[in-house]
This record gives C-alpha cells, sequence and structure tokens, in this order.
C-alpha cells in the first residue's frame, strides 16, 4: 500500500550519520537497513513520510517534510474516523486540495 510513491521528500545526508540507528527503530516501515559507517536507504519508496527518523535522528541527518503528501492524508483521515472518498480531503494542499492536486484528481476518488 505505502510502496506506490515514485518520490518522497526523504534525504539522508551519509556524512552526517552517526550510525545510532535510532531512524531503524523508529520507521514503521522499515526504510532503513544496517550500513558499516551510516544506516541505507534500503526501501526509500515505502516512506510514507511521517517523520518520526527526523525527530528522533541525534544529529540531524535524515531530513523528510512530514504532513505533506497522501500519507499525511490517509493519517487524517484515519485519526478523525473519516473515509478518504468522503470528499473531506484537507492534507494542506492548495484550495483545499489533497495532496497538492485538485480534488478531482485526489483522494482516492476520480468520480468527484
Amino acid at each position: 500500500m505505502f510502496d506506490s510513491y515514485q518520490e518522497t521528500t526523504l534525504a539522508l545526508d551519509t556524512e552526517r550519520c552517526i550510525n545510532c540507528r535510532r531512524c531503524m527503530q523508529v520507521c514503521p516501515h522499515a526504510v532503513f537497513s544496517d550500513g558499516a559507517d551510516h544506516v541505507e536507504l534500503a526501501r526509500p519508496a515505502s516512506c510514507m513520510e511521517c517523520g518520526a527518523c527526523t525527530l528522533n535522528c541525534p544529529v540531524q541527518a535524515i531530513t523528510v517534510q512530514s504532513g505533506v503528501g497522501c500519507a499525511w492524508a490517509m493519517i487524517s483521515a484515519a485519526l478523525r474516523g473519516k473515509d478518504m472518498d468522503s470528499g473531506e480531503c484537507s492534507c494542506g494542499g492548495d484550495d483545499g486540495s489533497c495532496c497538492g492536486t485538485p480534488k478531482e484528481e485526489s483522494c482516492g476518488s476520480e468520480d468527484k
């Protein structure tokens, strides 16, 4: 389900990474893996941009724009007990859009 991203805002600065592996502990989708001197981005397409890795990195080696994209819309809908197709999608895109696209093209429904 979350492997649908082709690109994310996730970035790892391997020069800053101290290999503490906190990102591996907090990532809900196993995006990171062990490396010799630093963690590796093993499954970057699985990133849902939740921001847990960034918040837990003690040296700010990981950046991600949490609260953007469809991941935020799905989390917000789940927390509010709403369906993504309910037409109440507002994940911070322009003009009340979802994921930065017009509502007609977003939120998993094309028949709005």
